[in-house]
Formats: structure tokens, C-alpha cells, sequence
């Protein structure tokens, strides 16, 4: 479910970390499995062109080369040895098949491997090429249609977008989840946080904008208003350091993979409020995420009945009890992943002071165009002035 974090996001030097496009790129616990399975989604058009741009090899390599993701469910994989070693795991949208792999020489009994994008068919000669045909299991389409014949143990899915839930591909884990995963299985990964914070960034202002004030000794102000539009009307996904920061980040939505529910996904909303570390214009808000491979018995018992939309809006510092987890890491101070970080700008900034509070709200909610689309309200405030600015993440 999704909760309050208890995770900063942004300082882990305790914690072990090893190391798409996105295309635009249990036990005791209430599931909804306890009810009946809930009937598999309709496949949309919006589905099959998203499963198709993952039939291209070009995203496939830029995830696999991106060695921040790939190392740490390596690792993390490797740290659960013992719960996958003859036991039957379910990869989730496998694409090569690099994480099933994985999982078999980790000494899975069986693994079946899931993708509805045609890159199942290359994923089922990398199987054979690696003499793992008897253990490894392509099954192509999506896992809402395909036949199982048997529980799980294990089910270990790459499904982070950007913003974290961009894509929307987090309802397919839990489908399966529950429809196949044993009471006390294994998910990797089990956590994630969704983080923002205030960020400054004048050259990337300067770069897009500025520019058109003088070109070559002509003055083309009069493509200042174009140029805002382009350059920052939809959200960007870039690179920023930690000196673009301008606070300490605060938690946006917090899931719990055991637990959440589909329909808690569709529009998440969380109030938050900043103080300036600095003087320095402000040109928008960045955001970044983090996952944790965690078991099920090192969650509290009652986390799942907190209220969906109480989160909290302080920085939160490090949980201790949280040390042993690997933890994938998109922060600005972190090592580079292809996620990046997401940035929502602003079209003219504002000067901010060192103190200076700069509080509002966030909602993230499903488009109805397309449910892998993001619609993104952002309301803020800061020196007696409010804004709104919304935007689709596509």
C-alpha cells in the first residue's frame, strides 16, 4: 500500500547499493486475491504500440548497459539465493530475459519469463544459447493472458518509469502477484519511493531560453514565449547534481509491493512544503526514485493501514532498520542511471532567499487517454505569489 516513507532518498552512505524509450521513456497481509481475481484488463491500442516499442533493440540495450539497474538486481538476486534456489520465480515483462537468467543460475527450479513485445522471441534464443531451455520458460503475451500452470515463489519485475509510475506497468506485477504468488513469496523489488525537491538550474535556462535574446547580434526575444513552450510545457528527463538542489527532497508516495492495490495507483496526491537552503532562482521541481529489495517479514505488520493519501510531507531521516536492504538509487548525488531524474519547469523562475518557504501540492494521476500517460498537477506557492501548472508526461 502506499504510505509515508521512511527513507530520506537522499543520503544512504549506510545502506549497500552495487553497482527506457521509455519510450518518452505476504502472508497475512489483505490482498485482493482473498476477494477472486479481478477480470484481466482490455488490450488497448495504446497497449500494442507500447509493447512494440519495446520490440526494438536500441531500449533493450540502454537498460541493459545501464549498469546502476542491471548490477543491482544482480546483487540483489544473489542476496536472495536462498529463497529462489529451487523454487519457481516469475519475471515480469522479461524483455532479453537477462533478469530470468539471473534467477536460474541463482538455482531457480523454474522460471517463467513474461513479455508481450516480440523481443520474447530473441529472448527465447538467449535461453537456448545458454543451455537454460529446461529451466527458463519464455512465454510470450501479456501476463494478464498467459497460463501458468502453478504458483510462484518469487516474482522479480523491472517495471519503474519515469516518475516512477510512468508506463504503467506496476498493475501487471500486481496481477500476477495476485494471481500466482504463494502467501509469504518473495517480490524483487519490494519497496519504492518517489522523491521531489526544488531545484535551481540557470544554465539549462540560460541554454534554452536566454539564447534567443541576442543570436549572432539579432535580437529574437519575440521567440522567448515559443521557446518557453518547448522547451519546458512537458516534463523533461535530465541530469542534475545535487548542487542543483535546493533542500533537503521530501516523499511524494511510498509502495509497498505486497501490498499495494491497482486502484490506489490511478491518482496519488501528497502535500509538501520546502525551505530554501539558498538564494538562488528557482526553476522547477525534480524527481527521482528509489527501490528496495527487501523480504516481506522485515515489513511492519500494520504498515498497509495507514491511509492512502496521508503522506508526509517532512523530510524524513534514515531508517537504521533499513541498512541491509539493496537499494537502486536515481538520486541526483547517485550514480547515473538511464532514468535520469524527471524535471517539471517552470516557465519563468522565481527568485527565492535563503529560508524562503516554497510549499503546494503534487498530483499524479492516470491519463484517460492513455492509461500509461501521467497527468501531473503541480500548485505551488512561495513570497505571497500561487501558481498551477499542469502537464502530460507521454
Amino acid at each position: 500500500m502506499l504510505h509515508g516513507s521512511s527513507s530520506n532518498g537522499y543520503h544512504r552512505l549506510e545502506q549497500q547499493r552495487e553497482g527506457r524509450p521509455r519510450k518518452r521513456r505476504g502472508g497475512s497481509r489483505f490482498r485482493a486475491s482473498h476477494f477472486g481475481q479481478p477480470p484481466a484488463p482490455p488490450c488497448t491500442e495504446y497497449d500494442k504500440a507500447y509493447f512494440q516499442a519495446y520490440s526494438h533493440i536500441g531500449i533493450h540495450e540502454e537498460m541493459i548497459k545501464d549498469h546502476v539497474r542491471t548490477s543491482t538486481y544482480k546483487a540483489a538476486i544473489m542476496q536472495y539465493q536462498d529463497s529462489i534456489a529451487g523454487k519457481v520465480v516469475m519475471d515480469v515483462g522479461c524483455g532479453t530475459g537477462i533478469l530470468a537468467i539471473f534467477c536460474a543460475l541463482a538455482g531457480a527450479k523454474r522460471v517463467y519469463a513474461i513479455d508481450a513485445s516480440d523481443i520474447a522471441f530473441q529472448a527465447i534464443e538467449i535461453v537456448k544459447s545458454n543451455k537454460l531451455s529446461d529451466k527458463v520458460i519464455v512465454l510470450h503475451g501479456r501476463v494478464e493472458d498467459v497460463e501458468v500452470g502453478e504458483m510462484v515463489d518469487v516474482i522479480v519485475s523491472e517495471w519503474m518509469g519515469y516518475l516512477l509510475l510512468y508506463e504503467s506497468m506496476l498493475p501487471s506485477v500486481i496481477f500476477a502477484r495476485d494471481k500466482w504468488l504463494k502467501p509469504g513469496g518473495l517480490i524483487l523489488p519490494s519497496h519504492a519511493t518517489l522523491y521531489m525537491a526544488p531545484v535551481t538550474h540557470s544554465e539549462r535556462y540560460r541554454q534554452s531560453i536566454e539564447f534567443w535574446r541576442d543570436v549572432y547580434g539579432i535580437d529574437m526575444s519575440a521567440m522567448l514565449p515559443l521557446a518557453k513552450q518547448c522547451a519546458f510545457e512537458e516534463p523533461c528527463v535530465e541530469t542534475i547534481t545535487g548542487e542543483n538542489v535546493l533542500t533537503w527532497p521530501s516523499v511524494v508516495m511510498n509502495v509497498d509491493c505486497y501490498t499495494v492495490l491497482v486502484e490506489e495507483l490511478a491518482s496519488v496526491s501528497a502535500k509538501y512544503k520546502f525551505t530554501s537552503m539558498m538564494q538562488a532562482p528557482l526553476h522547477g521541481f525534480a524527481f527521482w526514485f528509489d527501490v528496495e529489495f527487501d523480504g516481506p517479514q522485515n515489513i511492519h505488520s500494520n504498515e498497509h493501514l495507514q491511509p492512502l493519501r496521508s503522506f508526509s510531507s517532512d523530510i524524513v531521516l534514515h531508517d537504521p532498520n533499513k541498512s541491509k536492504a539493496i537499494v537502486l538509487s536515481t538520486a541526483p548525488e547517485d550514480d547515473p542511471t538511464h532514468w535520469q531524474q524527471t524535471l517539471i519547469y517552470f516557465y519563468d523562475p522565481i527568485e527565492v532567499k535563503q529560508d524562503q518557504v516554497v510549499e503546494g501540492c503534487i498530483t499524479l494521476s492516470q491519463s484517460k487517454e492513455n492509461a500509461r500517460f501521467l497527468n501531473i498537477r503541480l500548485q505551488y506557492s512561495s513570497g505571497g505569489r500561487s501558481f498551477v501548472k499542469e502537464t502530460v508526461m507521454r
